[in-house]
């Protein structure tokens, strides 16, 4: 396929790399002309400063860009890539923020943490498509068969669902990690440390129903360990990691019945 992309952040970046590998790169923008060079450098396109000059011949665009910014960008598409299908890549934003604007419109959706510099394996990525039209379906489908092995054709309901979810098992356990590295970095205690455990709990809360798995002092009710936990916060001076310590135990004793 001929593909397009608006955008040079982290998705597609990701997704031009893997996509060059068995598909035609045409064209990269950004709104800094410098960005999309280095991108189009590393997948043999061409850098564009300007959305007029997207070639219009072209099989598919792609929208990968901050979720406020896809309504924007869809409506300053050229008229002459009518026919095109555009897609954007958000988990929150509904399809019909581009069927307003463009009828050959879809979703293709990893679900997935991206960053610069780690590597993604997109073989075991679930990909969820959504389009306007069948015929546009069966396109991106065969699109994203040849990154993945997990495809999955889900509403926009229920890819908004998915993207809450992840929030909670990524972006919030990722400051749950932080939080720890705080507190162990407050007396010089090497982090790396915990690393076996963290580890351990995500593979059980992939084998097991979370809930089954729950450990730990709220847990068992064990109010004097509580107590002492969010005093030692305190005393440290971390309160605001005091009031997240009360908050999720309060709530790990209420989904329990320990309250």
């Amino acid at each position: 396929m001929r593909i397009s992309l608006i955008g040079s952040g982290r998705v597609a970046t990701h997704l031009a790399r893997k996509l060059s590998q068995q598909h035609d790169i045409v064209q990269i923008y950004a709104r800094h002309l410098t960005y999309a060079e280095s991108l189009a450098s590393e997948v043999n396109a061409q850098a564009i400063e300007q959305l007029e000059h997207l070639d219009p011949k072209i099989d598919l665009l792609i929208i990968a860009v901050s979720d406020q910014a896809i309504s924007q960008v869809i409506q300053s598409v050229p008229s002459e890539l009518a026919e095109v299908l555009i897609v954007h890549t958000s988990g929150s934003t509904h399809l019909n923020v581009l069927t307003e604007y463009h009828q050959k419109s879809g979703v293709f959706y990893p679900l997935q943490t991206f960053s610069f510099d780690r590597h993604v394996d997109w073989n075991t990525t679930p990909l969820f498509v959504e389009t306007e039209l069948d015929d546009d379906l069966a396109i991106l489908t065969t699109l994203a068969n040849s990154l993945s092995n997990r495809i999955y054709h889900y509403t926009s309901a229920q890819r908004l669902t998915l993207h809450l979810a992840a929030v909670f098992a990524c972006n919030f356990s990722n400051y749950c990690y932080d939080m720890a590295k705080q507190v162990v970095d407050a007396q010089h205690v090497d982090f790396s440390l915990l690393y076996p455990l963290m580890i351990e709990t995500a593979h059980k809360a992939t084998q097991n129903d979370p809930v089954v798995m729950q450990t730990g002092p709220a847990m068992r009710g064990d109010l004097n360990i509580l107590n002492m936990h969010q005093n030692m916060l305190e005393q440290q001076g971390s309160v605001d990691l005091s009031d997240v310590y009360g908050l999720l135990s309060q709530q790990i004793q209420k989904k329990h019945s320990l309250e």
